[in-house]
């Protein structure tokens, strides 16, 4: 069974971007040979603009936190919302790790947006 990583980057500001962004996470992820949990594509049905229904996708991806093997993080910020994640993380002990660009880079080639 591959192992379960939760996709953990940046969000909101210039959604597009960062669903982009997040895309390229997911292949990465996907290369090494993992199944990434991606809750960044909610963003895709709801608006992240609109406080509850940022909440709303927020506690989903959350909940998916249970089910995770590892947290991968990705970028070069820490969010408010990839914090509250981060220390859910903690919470449950899930094991977490930063991911670099260089890392991403030597699997998949190019560069981030």
């Amino acid at each position: 069974m591959m192992k379960k990583v939760y996709i953990c980057s940046p969000l909101g500001g210039n959604v597009s971007e960062n669903l982009e962004r997040a895309k390229r996470y997911t292949k990465y992820a996907l290369l090494c040979g993992t199944a990434p949990v991606v809750p960044h594509f909610y963003a895709l049905c709801l608006d992240d603009g609109k406080p509850k229904e940022r909440e709303i996708g927020m506690t989903a991806g959350l909940s998916l936190l249970w089910f995770c093997d590892e947290m991968w993080i990705f970028g070069d910020e820490i969010t408010k919302g990839m914090a509250a994640e981060i220390q859910f993380c903690r919470n449950l002990n899930v094991k977490t790790r930063k991911i670099r660009e260089q890392e991403i880079s030597k699997l998949i080639g190019g560069n981030c947006l």
